[in-house]
């Protein structure tokens, strides 16, 4: 399913799963005692973390997206927060969607910083004093890091996907979870169901036993007027690229063949040949998603490939359109009472 992710976490618990339990055991002790114990470092601006309680894709990042423009709509500066994906610096590096390669910098943080200033390390308190000091950002998104405990969190967005949940519902290595559910929802300030599924419906309960509100949201595809009646070969490189293929299919474009690769794919150039000369041979158009084409754009696509290549890009949608002040506007409140409270 990902690269992280391998097939059976999203399964009925099996002969793995039972195998795998000591391990699980011991990595959720150790993850639960981190959330709880570590210390956080608190920062100068409030932080809304857009997180999620397992390993893979979930939507985090156009979520994240959703809530910067509507920080903005509200007259703040917002920075993005983010540990990246690929390559490392030794110190917080502001992210150049102009210069910056994928392969350093990652996909996702290359596409919120066509939103605002993105700050890529894993140290998020010193690149949360980065945007602050040096870029003026008084409101900071945190794109993932709900369960590194390493920077105080005014609001935990915490993202569910409707289509798989938690999958097995296993602690890793025999699950996707990252920590037990219970030491999660303990920092857990409001649940976010993204899409129409039934698979998040029990930890959406208990969520909800543990007072915790209950958001809804859904993608939508921008521009769905250019794939309907397209006939594609559609390729992703994400989380879950079945989520792709069906968004595709839901904006009425036919897919005729797909390709799934692992999550944050750097494709080589016998890939991208042979995608283009199957589309040409076939007579497809080649599609693919954001955050592939990012890698695409900043990575060692030749010109021609990147010409003939559609993008189908995604928007949240929250169910309810107060939301996203809402959540602002709590995140707001969060950081006044800390620094009232010194």
């Amino acid at each position: 399913m990902t690269s992280e992710a391998p097939p059976f976490w999203w399964e009925k618990p099996d002969w793995r799963v039972l195998a795998l339990s000591p391990l699980s055991a011991a990595y959720a002790v150790v993850a639960g005692r981190r959330m709880r114990r570590a210390p956080r470092e608190k920062v100068e601006a409030p932080v809304l973390c857009v997180g999620n309680f397992t390993v893979g894709g979930t939507g985090k990042t156009p979520v994240a997206i959703t809530l910067a423009r509507q920080a903005k709509r509200m007259q703040l500066n917002p920075g993005f927060l983010s540990r990246g994906h690929g390559g490392s610096f030794a110190q917080p590096h502001l992210v150049d969607p102009h210069h910056d390669a994928a392969k350093h910098v990652g996909d996702e943080p290359l596409l919120l910083a066509e939103h605002a200033p993105v700050a890529v390390t894993p140290n998020r308190a010193a690149g949360a004093r980065l945007l602050i000091e040096e870029h003026g950002c008084d409101f900071l998104i945190m794109d993932d890091g709900f369960q590194s405990a390493r920077i105080h969190i005014d609001f935990a967005l915490v993202v569910v996907d409707t289509r798989y949940g938690i999958g097995n519902g296993r602690v890793i290595p025999g699950g996707p979870l990252r920590a037990n559910i219970v030491d999660q929802l303990v920092f857990t300030s409001a649940l976010l169901k993204l899409g129409e599924g039934t698979a998040a419906d029990a930890v959406v309960r208990q969520a909800a036993r543990a007072g915790r509100p209950i958001f809804e949201a859904r993608t939508e595809p921008r521009g769905k007027v250019r794939f309907a009646g397209g006939r594609f070969l559609a390729f992703a490189g994400i989380g879950h690229p079945e989520k792709f293929f069906d968004t595709l299919r839901a904006a009425d474009g036919e897919v005729v063949l797909s390709r799934a690769f692992p999550d944050h794919h750097f494709y080589g150039e016998d890939e991208l040949a042979e995608l283009a000369g199957t589309a040409r041979r076939e007579g497809l158009r080649l599609v693919t998603t954001a955050k592939d084409a990012a890698r695409l754009r900043h990575g060692a696509a030749p010109a021609g490939f990147l010409e003939q290549l559609d993008v189908l890009e995604i928007d949240t949608v929250f169910e309810l359109d107060h939301v996203p002040e809402r959540i602002i506007d709590e995140t707001l409140d969060a950081w006044r009472q800390r620094k009232l409270r010194g």
